[in-house]
């Protein structure tokens, strides 16, 4: 028997070639190639192709997408205001962190609004989607459950239902028939979202893809997946809290820089509307080494606890560690110290901690955890009404951030009284009623402040 033919895929960027090769010519990653056998396509359904004129961009006319309240604000948020008809949304995240349970907690709402959605499962039966429905509330419309792997038949049942919303959990477990690869291959994922594409895009019907992702936190399967699709969540959270982060990182009809926050509790997912106060929840008081800081996600302004601890070591190599912000951001803060404050830190151990399990990155926390470091090394208390933010420079200068406002008004709704920020930006705001601005140049100053105040 003729042996049969194949060929190697890299799954991060789809490139193709003829034989296995150690880094990708494509997108340079090292071994990412793996073999599958050659597709076979019939040429019956092709015929004399059309000649399509191009259009004047002038002439065509702008539409505005009518969006579908999911019933879940949070969701709406992140999705742009909404789901938008005809769009292909991928949610990814680690097993049981809840991707399953979202959607159905939203197909039950959309259901409860006379909208017809057909939820595909090929990793669960009927009775355990029937079960963990029970948990979540009643529903009081009707949801069309299909148990289905094969994707030609799938695509038979919408076309003769035509719901408005599909979900398919999961994208790893469909195949097509036409391809002999195992499902959650790289030429059978790659096919199947391509199928849902056309179908979504032909039709005019959403359709919810879950997908599983890999050691590295990426979803598996090749990276042209995530290029296919309109939309791409990510929902985050850690196994030892109860909060979930739901990520946009690719949307084409809406922010990438939105997040929405749920807390997993027995009944479900529940949206959390002041993830502030949950963040700063059991923040102890007076205590050395705590700083509260204003950041931003997407247009929303997050309070969160800075915490670092300096103690003495009697090892050559003092021990570094940042949880919840960048490493080499910290030890960069902590050179600045040192050259510009003459704080001698190389002898010290340092633990840098945003708790609450939530992960910051912006800049503007730069100010909190220079702060929080000299806070716990000279054993000086930050006063509990007292909230800072601003970037810090290596000449350590203290530089502007952007939307300030939003975070002042923020911190005065919470309650503080004091709000340190850099002097760039306090002259270019309203002072709220019930707080204190301190605008500051370097961190120098800083210093000098919290030593008066303390």
């Amino acid at each position: 028997m003729a042996k049969a033919k194949t060929v190697f895929f890299c799954k991060e960027c789809g490139y193709e070639s003829s034989k296995w090769l150690g880094q990708c010519p494509g997108c340079k990653s090292w071994d990412v190639f793996v073999e599958e056998p050659i597709v076979k396509r019939s040429s019956s359904g092709l015929g004399k192709r059309e000649l399509k004129e191009p259009e004047l961009l002038s002439s065509v006319k702008s539409e505005t997408e009518s969006r579908i309240s999911s019933g879940i604000s949070e969701l709406d948020r992140v999705l742009g205001g909404g789901i938008v008809p005809g769009s292909l949304v991928l949610v990814g995240g680690d097993p049981g962190i809840g991707k399953s349970t979202l959607l159905l907690q939203t197909c039950r709402e959309i259901v409860n609004k006379a909208i017809k959605v057909l939820y595909i499962t090929g990793e669960e039966s009927k009775g355990q989607i029937k079960m963990r429905a029970d948990r979540l509330g009643a529903f009081s419309g009707e949801l069309l459950l299909l148990c289905e792997t094969n994707l030609d038949l799938i695509e038979d049942v919408v076309n003769k239902h035509k719901p408005e919303i599909v979900v398919i959990d999961s994208i790893q477990t469909m195949y097509k028939e036409d391809i002999s690869s195992a499902p959650g291959s790289v030429g059978q994922v790659r096919e199947a979202t391509g199928a849902l594409m056309r179908m979504a895009k032909s039709t005019g019907i959403t359709i919810f893809i879950i997908g599983h992702v890999t050691k590295e936190g990426m979803v598996a399967g090749p990276r042209v997946l995530e290029h296919m699709v309109d939309t791409v969540l990510y929902f985050e959270g850690d196994n030892y809290a109860s909060y979930r982060v739901l990520r946009a990182v690719k949307n084409r009809f809406g922010s990438t820089n939105e997040i929405g926050v749920f807390e997993m509790q027995g009944s479900g997912l529940v949206e959390v509307k002041n993830p502030s106060e949950y963040m700063l929840n059991g923040r102890p008081e007076g205590e050395p080494g705590s700083v509260v800081s204003a950041s931003i996600e997407g247009t929303r302004p997050i309070l969160v606890e800075v915490q670092a601890l300096i103690s003495h070591t009697n090892f050559n190599m003092p021990r570094r560690t940042a949880a919840g912000t960048d490493y080499n951001r910290v030890n960069l803060l902590m050179a600045v110290l040192e050259k510009r404050l003459g704080i001698q830190l190389g002898d010290c151990d340092a633990y840098v901690n945003v708790a609450g399990g939530m992960r910051v990155t912006e800049p503007a926390l730069d100010l909190a955890i220079v702060t929080a470091i000299l806070s716990s090394f000279r054993n000086i208390t930050i006063g509990s009404k007292t909230i800072m933010f601003g970037e810090v420079g290596l000449t350590g200068e203290i530089r502007a951030v952007n939307m300030a406002d939003q975070r002042v008004v923020e911190a005065a709704k919470m309650g503080f009284e004091t709000c340190i920020l850099p002097q760039a930006n306090k002259g270019k705001l309203k002072t709220p009623e019930g707080i204190k601005l301190v605008g500051v140049k370097n961190i120098g100053e800083v210093l000098q402040y919290i030593k008066e105040n303390r």
